[in-house]
Parts: structure tokens; sequence; C-alpha cells
């Protein structure tokens, strides 16, 4: 009879990486204090041995945790409060408990991707807004971490995503329905996060597509990339209204830069919508309050059913995986 096969011990996950067993623990147990060339020697090693800690057996030894986790860039931002706010709903109802863990770098991300389905501290985990490569979505299954993308999709893993292009298609053509010729964009169309999604660039694109179908066009000048900053938005707004031949329509990649637009606007005199149309795009609580035409994408609704979708799966891990595309309205007030 062969001698049974010893599991890989945290020794030799040291051994192979070439680090101290002190460093393996800050890969496991805090990943953002582990440089990345470090983390991707150590991460390797780990599913080279096939190593599982303690941590984990210990976590399959009980029936769950009755946690969940949200991994998310930028989660202050009233869309990201929503969308946690439909997840939370759906999590009270089932007794979990929710964790945040707040990304604000790639390294930060490949941490915690490499770390969570590991040490098994939650039993499933909702990704919002960040991009995952292959390798980070065969580890999650591999480690059987039940995961819901928002935001984003992979076929490895169960996801919830909207169609940015079409909710600019929308914009551009209610615009044209209300009769305007000359069209401006404001939005953060290339900000420097490089882990997260920004889909404000698919959203104009959507725009000018439209446009152009109509035999019209958006000018380069009219076009104003800028950062999610009030202020900074503001400044653009008001730069755009003071040209010589100012656009009679604005269409704004995020609700929250569009109430800086009708700030700017304000300050100027300048009336909305007689002189000016304003269209954001989220419906943000706020949107409604200040009566501003928006492209609605249902936030609090996408984290109601990725939570709901994760339990499911907890339950019954053989379930399909869902990949569901939520749908977008025009929700016309009195900016337009």
């Amino acid at each position: 009879m062969s001698p049974e096969k010893k599991s890989p011990t945290i020794y030799d996950v040291a051994k192979l990486a070439g680090v101290s067993i002190s460093t393996i623990s800050r890969v496991l147990n805090s990943p953002d204090k582990v440089n990345s060339e470090t983390h991707k020697r150590v991460m390797n090693a780990i599913d080279r041995l096939g190593f599982v800690p303690r941590a984990e057996a210990r976590a399959h030894a009980m029936q769950n945790t009755n946690r969940i986790g949200v991994l998310t860039p930028f989660f202050t931002a009233p869309s990201f409060v929503q969308r946690f706010r439909g997840v939370a709903s759906a999590l009270s109802k089932a007794n979990y408990e929710l964790v945040i863990y707040p990304v604000d770098s790639i390294d930060h991300l490949q941490g915690y991707i490499s770390s969570i389905p590991l040490m098994r501290n939650i039993d499933g985990l909702i990704i919002m807004s960040l991009a995952l490569g292959d390798q980070d979505a065969q580890r999650l299954s591999n480690n059987g971490m039940e995961t819901v993308l928002i935001e984003y999709s992979h076929p490895k893993l169960n996801s919830i995503v909207i169609d940015d292009e079409h909710g600019g298609r929308l914009a551009a053509e209610h615009l044209i329905k209300k009769g305007h010729k000359t069209f401006a964009f404001l939005g953060d169309i290339e900000p420097p996060e490089k882990f997260a999604i920004h889909p404000v660039k698919s959203r104009l694109t959507g725009f000018k597509q439209a446009l152009q179908d109509a035999g019209l066009s958006l000018s380069t000048t009219l076009t104003r990339p800028v950062s999610y900053n009030q202020e900074d938005s503001r400044q653009a707004a008001r730069e755009l209204l003071g040209l010589l031949s100012p656009p009679s329509a604005i269409f704004v990649g995020s609700d929250i830069q569009a109430l800086s637009v009708l700030q700017a606007a304000r300050q100027m005199k300048i009336k909305v919508p007689e002189d000016l149309a304003v269209i954001g795009f989220d419906d943000i609580d706020v949107a409604e309050h200040v009566d501003l035409t928006t492209i609605r994408q249902h936030l609090d609704e996408s984290g109601r059913l990725a939570a709901e979708i994760l339990l499911a799966r907890i339950n019954e891990p053989n379930r399909p995986l869902q990949h569901i595309k939520l749908p977008l309205n025009l929700i016309e007030r009195l900016t337009t």
C-alpha cells in the first residue's frame, strides 16, 4: 500500500517561493502590504503546490460564515452607495453580514483576489466595476468562491451588466427629437484608475454614433474629458457655456457631474431647459430632486440581484451561471 500523499504546508510554499514564513502570512492576510513581485511569486508557489491554509479547512468544516464580501472602488460615490443599498437589502433578509473590501490600486485588487478564496473568511463575493483577467476568474472558480460581477462580464462567473453605448444613443436620440443641433459632452472618459471599469467612454461612443446616424456630429472642441471632481466639472461646464457659439444641449457622463453643469448654468444666468438642455446618466436619488433628465440604470436592482444570485449559488452550487443585462430607460424631467 502506497503511503498517503502529505498535504503541502506553509513551509513548502516558503521554500518554493524563496521567502520567509512571515511573508507567506502577509500575502494571505495583508496582501496590500506585500510588493507585487513577491506577491506573484508566492501565489505561483501556492498554485503549483495546491496549498490550502488551515483557515480554509476550518471554514469548510463549518456550514458557512454568513458573510458576503463586496470588492469595490469608489465606494462612497452615490451610484455605488445605491448598489450597496440593494445588496444590503437582500442580505439582511437572509441574515447575512456585508463586508466591504475597498480597492484603490491594481496591486490591492490582485491581493484580494488571491487571498480571499484561500482564507475563506466569507461565503461569496460580489465584485463591482472591476476588470478581472482569466487567471483571476480561474482562481475564484477553482477555489469554489461563488462570485457575481457587476458592470463586467466573464464566462466563468455570474455577471450583471448594462449596455453603456445604448445609453449614450438614448441620450442623443432624445436631444435630436427635441430639435437640438449643437451638442457637447462632459465626462470622466480617461480616468487614472486602470484597475476599475470606466463605462463613460462607451456612453460617449454611443452618443456620437447616434448623432452620426442622424447626420449630425459632436466636435472635439465641445467634448470635455474631465475628472469626477465637482470643481473640475463646474470649470469645464463654464468653459463650454462661455464659448462664442455654446452648445444648446450637453450630455454628461454621470448625474453627479450633471449637477455641476446645472450649477454652472445657474451661476451664468443660463436658463435650463430654455437655453440649455442637460442629460445625465445613472438616475441617482438626487436626480429626481433636481428634476434632472437622465438615463436610468437600475442601481439598487443590480445590487439586489447580485446578492440574490450569489445566495442561490451558495445554496445550490450546481445552478447554471447567470449573465444578466439590465435595461436602460430615459427618464425625462425638467432639464430637457
